[in-house]
């Protein structure tokens, strides 16, 4: 049978085409199933704000195969930006352990081949889910279930000895959350186009009103229903996606994030925001924290409005990031533009849940 796209990939646009025959003899030199050699389609997954990611068939004498590469966009990069050489670096650690990755196969370095670097992993068929109400489920019972799986796997992370699996120098141990503070201060400020008052007043915040209890563990860094992948047919985590801000930090900032929903939408997602809660099966903010808590052995989490002004402000950095790579032309999404918008109120929510005036 010939080999059927996703429905979410489609024709990549102008900026983001890649050399189908320069692939398709890299892959032939560099991944197993390819060895024989064969012809490339490649196609682009919507969605997905930083590193361009598409579907790739292969078609060779041994048989058909789905692959997905993920890319390092074109144009100029922001330092530090875009690693998918640490994606591919988490994913081939994680391989086999409990906590569910796709499986990478091989990372280019060259950008000679499609002119960044990039990685090639198995595809993982499933569903993704862009709303986090689950529409199109079965009912409560489901929804439920698919909420517990997502917190089991993000419980599975941190719980990985990254010491064990090879990742013991992935990133520093303690003192994360000021040293991100520092850090998304930095590209906010690179990618800055304008004045936002509300998020000068929480980066002052947040810089100068650290967590009182610190801890390391493996971190995702972009935890959220939209990076996990199901199974078609049952409430499964099959993997988690977008590794590219994974590092060793501390974990209640991957729960803090993974929170996000019950606060905003951001375009092209919906929202727990009003959600009733009992009717749709879906755990509440409190319930959520509550599993989570109980499958790490935790008791109640401090500084939590702390951890949730600090996702916030990070997710509005990475907003104002994507909206300046649109004005530039190089962003991987069309609708990159709606997020200059997002940075104001982003900068208010943060502000109004750390109880700081915005000025």
């Amino acid at each position: 049978m010939p080999l059927v796209p996703p429905k979410s990939a489609r024709p990549p646009r102008e900026a983001h085409r890649i050399d189908e025959p320069s692939l398709a003899r890299w892959l032939a030199a560099n991944v197993e199933a390819c060895r024989g050699g064969g012809a490339v389609t490649a196609l682009q997954f919507q969605g997905g704000q930083s590193n361009p990611t598409y579907w790739i068939g292969f078609s060779g004498p041994d048989g058909d195969i789905e692959l997905v590469l993920r890319k390092k966009p074109p144009g100029e990069l922001l330092p530090s930006a875009h690693a998918v050489e640490r994606e591919y670096r988490v994913m081939r650690a994680l391989g086999g352990s409990d906590v569910p990755v796709p499986e990478a196969l091989s990372l280019c370095e060259d950008p000679a081949v499609i002119g960044t670097p990039f990685f090639v992993m198995r595809h993982v068929p499933g569903r993704i889910f862009w709303d986090p109400q689950l529409p199109g489920t079965s009912g409560p019972d489901e929804r439920r279930a698919i909420y517990d799986d997502l917190v089991r796997a993000l419980a599975a992370l941190h719980r990985v000895d990254y010491a064990a699996v090879g990742l013991g120098d992935y990133g520093k141990i303690g003192g994360f959350v000021p040293r991100q503070v520092q850090r998304w201060s930095r590209q906010y400020e690179a990618s800055r186009t304008g004045d936002v008052p509300a998020m000068e007043a929480l980066m002052a915040f947040l810089g100068k009103s650290a967590p009182r209890h610190d801890e390391t563990t493996l971190v995702h860094g972009d935890y959220r229903i939209d990076n996990v992948i199901f199974a078609a047919n049952e409430p499964r985590a099959l993997a988690i996606i977008d590794w590219e801000l994974s590092t060793l930090g501390h974990p209640v900032s991957d729960l803090a994030y993974l929170c996000m929903g019950y606060h905003l939408a951001l375009p092209g997602r919906g929202s727990l925001v009003g959600a009733d809660f009992g009717a749709l099966g879906i755990p509440d903010e409190k319930g959520l924290v509550e599993a989570y808590c109980k499958l790490t052995g935790r008791g109640e989490i401090e500084d939590w409005p702390y951890f949730m002004a600090f996702g916030i402000f990070r997710l509005a950095a990475i907003a104002q990031g994507v909206y300046k790579r649109s004005l530039q032309g190089n962003a991987s999404s069309e609708s990159a533009g709606a997020f200059g918008a997002a940075v104001f109120a982003l900068a208010d929510l943060g502000c109004n849940i750390a109880g700081v005036r915005a000025g």
